[in-house]
C-alpha cells in the first residue's frame, strides 16, 4: 500500500469523489486510483515514464507526444456519467511541455469523436470560439456534432491561457445547467463561455460507448488531440464541486506548484 500524502488525503475526503490518480508508479505499469473506485489506467504507446517531479509525491507521469491512458468502458462503470441530470467534475494537476504541435490538448473523459460518442473531456486549447490554450470543458447531449456545426462547440473555456513549463490546476465541473472552467481553483471567466450555459445533459453512449481516456481522445479515425507534458494528478467526482471546494484543493497543492 503506498504511503499517501497529506495532500492527497484531504482530496480522498472530498466527497462525491469517484476515483483519484497520482501517477506514483513506475514505467509500464498500470496506474491504480485511490478512492471509492479502483481503476487501472493502461499504457498505450507506452512505456510511459515516471519524472521526479510530482505534486502527490515526488513523481509525476511524464507523457511524451503520441502517448496515452485508457480505461476500457466495461471496467469503470463509476466514471460513465450521463443523462439529463448528470453532474460531474473533472480535476488534474498539470506541467504543460510546448512542442511543434498547436493542437487541442486533451486531458481526461469520455470523447470519441470518430463514432459520435461524445459525454464529457477536460481539454486544453481547443481552439473554438477565439480561443487559445485555455481551460476547457467540452460537454455533448448528443454525441455528435453540434447541430449546425462540423464539430461539437459546446464548451466552457476560461480566459486565461494555460502556461507551459509550471505545474498548473485545471479543472472543470457540469451541473446539469452549465459547465465552468477553473484555473488555480478560481473560476476562470470569459464571456459568453465561462460559465457556459447548457442543460442538455450528457449523451449517454451506450454499451459500446468511448472509453475513459487520459491524454488524448479517439478523432478522424484514430487516436489525436495528445496532451504533452507531466501529469500529477487526476480525479474525477460524480457532483459540480463549488469553487470553494476547488480553491482548497488549488491551496493544497500551491506550495508543492
Amino acid at each position: 500500500m503506498k504511503h499517501l500524502s497529506s495532500n492527497a488525503e484531504q482530496l480522498l475526503a472530498v466527497p462525491g469523489l469517484i476515483a483519484f490518480w497520482d501517477f506514483r508508479e513506475e514505467a509500464g505499469a498500470e496506474r491504480v486510483s485511490q478512492g471509492p473506485c479502483e481503476y487501472r489506467l493502461e499504457e498505450r504507446n507506452g512505456p510511459i515514464e515516471r519524472a521526479d517531479d510530482g505534486v502527490f509525491g515526488p513523481y509525476a507521469a511524464n507523457l511524451r507526444f503520441g502517448q496515452w491512458f485508457r480505461i476500457p468502458r466495461e471496467r469503470c462503470p463509476a466514471l460513465n456519467l450521463h443523462g439529463p441530470r448528470a453532474q460531474l467534475t473533472v480535476a488534474a494537476w498539470v506541467k504543460r511541455e510546448a512542442v511543434a504541435y498547436d493542437g487541442c490538448e486533451a486531458v481526461a473523459g469520455f470523447w470519441d469523436e470518430t463514432r459520435r460518442k461524445r459525454q464529457y473531456c477536460l481539454f486544453l486549447n481547443l481552439k473554438i470560439w477565439n480561443s487559445s490554450q485555455q481551460v476547457c470543458g467540452h460537454v455533448s447531449s448528443v454525441g455528435g456534432p453540434t447541430p449546425g456545426y462540423k464539430y461539437c462547440m459546446d464548451a466552457s473555456i476560461g480566459g486565461t491561457p494555460v502556461p507551459f513549463g509550471e505545474w498548473r490546476f485545471v479543472a472543470f465541473t457540469y451541473d446539469g445547467k452549465a459547465a465552468r472552467s477553473y484555473l488555480d481553483g478560481r473560476l476562470d471567466v470569459r464571456d459568453a463561455f465561462n460559465p457556459y450555459p447548457y442543460d442538455g445533459g450528457i449523451f449517454d453512449g451506450g454499451e459500446d460507448g468511448a472509453d475513459f481516456t487520459v491524454g488524448a481522445v479517439d478523432r478522424s479515425g484514430e487516436p489525436g488531440n495528445f496532451y504533452t507534458g507531466l501529469l500529477g494528478g487526476l480525479a474525477v467526482f460524480d457532483r459540480a464541486l463549488s469553487e470553494d471546494d476547488l480553491r482548497r484543493m488549488a491551496e493544497a497543492t500551491a506550495q508543492i506548484r
